[in-house]
């Protein structure tokens, strides 16, 4: 018999009716106290060798439907390794097809990077003893706000990611920058963590992940929107990480976020913070360019209209960073489908393409040493 669950970390999924395999009906559930809803994660039981066929009946009323367009969803059978899955969309229903060869199967729009799979990776920091561990704070729900630090050169660097829960690549991400400043062996690593001092924020809003949000914390707010103002009503984990940015300065900011329509990685930057200047914004061009001289999955042609001078949205965590501490400070989106410029069609934007973009992240950070200001 089939039974289809979501009652687990990260999961979301409601299900209208499964009685039949060949026509099972589901809607994606909202987000707590808000109204954004995209992100589904489930797991199909009983299916081993019946062809599946499951309709997302809400998918056109979803917060981005452009992000259905071209688009294919992830399927594991062990929940390491995922693969792309035939899918269609209509322009009102998402249906995905798929025959399980084991009798679980999990799906998902994207890898799931879950919030135990956070604590394992904070742990593995820690253990190998590159990273120093903090905790800023408490969620809403209670639970940690988690710091880790590498290095101790002279400018602070921070990175920091999951602000959208339902943006799991940001998670694989981090991944691939604890691995990176974990290895000790690794020149590029060794290089920067003795000119600078990084500060990685691995997951800005548990609580959202945990509840298997799109966009929004436990308080149906939308942390990338609280950078001017935060409160500890509203968005505790903003509030902690402004004030800690506050005692070590910034030099520069990197926050990681995925972009629903758009096949492209990207980075969104400041050039409408007020008062910016050719030599404010040239760290951030130079940066761009640089990412895509080293790696092909990198690309400066697509991305988001740039604000027009003065025009730019200060409580985002690039507008607030960027004109507060006169540091460059840059949105890095990456696709929930495949890079266009740069296809491969069975996995799309994977967990190990988003672990090796962020290698070279690093490697641009080191050649840019000497861009990056005191932070203070």
């Amino acid at each position: 018999m089939i039974h289809i669950s979501s009652q687990f970390d990260g999961g979301n999924i409601e299900v209208v009716d499964a009685s039949d395999p060949s026509d099972i009906r589901l809607t994606i559930r909202k987000d707590g106290n808000s109204d954004f809803f995209q992100w589904f994660y489930f797991r199909v039981s009983g299916a081993r060798g019946v062809p599946l066929t499951m309709t997302i009946e809400n998918a056109g009323a979803s917060s981005y439907p452009k992000g259905w367009e071209d688009y294919r969803a992830v399927v594991s059978e062990d929940r390491a390794n995922w693969w792309r899955t035939e899918t269609r969309y209509d322009g009102s229903r998402l249906t995905i097809t798929h025959t399980p060869e084991t009798d679980f199967a999990w799906f998902a729009y994207l890898a799931p990077y879950t919030l135990e799979q956070h604590a394992d990776l904070v742990a593995f920091a820690q253990a190998c003893g590159a990273a120093r561990a903090e905790r800023l704070g408490s969620t809403l729900d209670g639970r940690d706000l988690d710091l880790l630090t590498f290095g101790s050169g002279e400018k602070p660097l921070w990175i920091i990611a999951r602000q959208h829960p339902g943006e799991s690549m940001a998670g694989w991400f981090v991944e691939g920058i604890v691995e990176k400043l974990c290895d000790a062996q690794d020149p590029v690593s060794r290089a920067l963590l003795s000119a600078a001092t990084i500060h990685l924020v691995p997951n800005m809003n548990p609580d959202g992940v945990y509840r298997g949000n799109l966009r929004v914390n436990a308080a149906g707010t939308n942390l990338n929107r609280e950078w001017r103002a935060p409160s500890l009503e509203k968005s505790p984990e903003v509030y902690h990480v402004v004030r800690k940015m506050e005692q070590t300065g910034v030099a520069m900011c990197l926050d990681a976020h995925g972009d629903e329509g758009l096949p492209y990685n990207f980075i969104a930057g400041y050039e409408g913070v007020p008062d910016a200047t050719e030599a404010h914004l040239a760290p951030l061009n130079r940066f761009r360019a640089e990412l895509a001289r080293l790696t092909p999955d990198f690309q400066t042609e697509h991305g988001y209209p740039k604000a027009s001078p003065g025009k730019g949205n200060l409580t985002t965590s690039t507008g607030h960073i960027a004109n507060t501490f006169r540091c460059p400070a840059m949105t890095l989106e990456m696709p929930f489908k495949d890079t266009a410029n740069n296809p491969m069609p069975e996995v799309g934007w994977s967990p190990d393409r988003c672990k090796h973009l962020a290698g070279k992240c690093l490697e641009a950070m080191l050649l840019m040493i000497d861009d990056w200001g005191s932070g203070l």
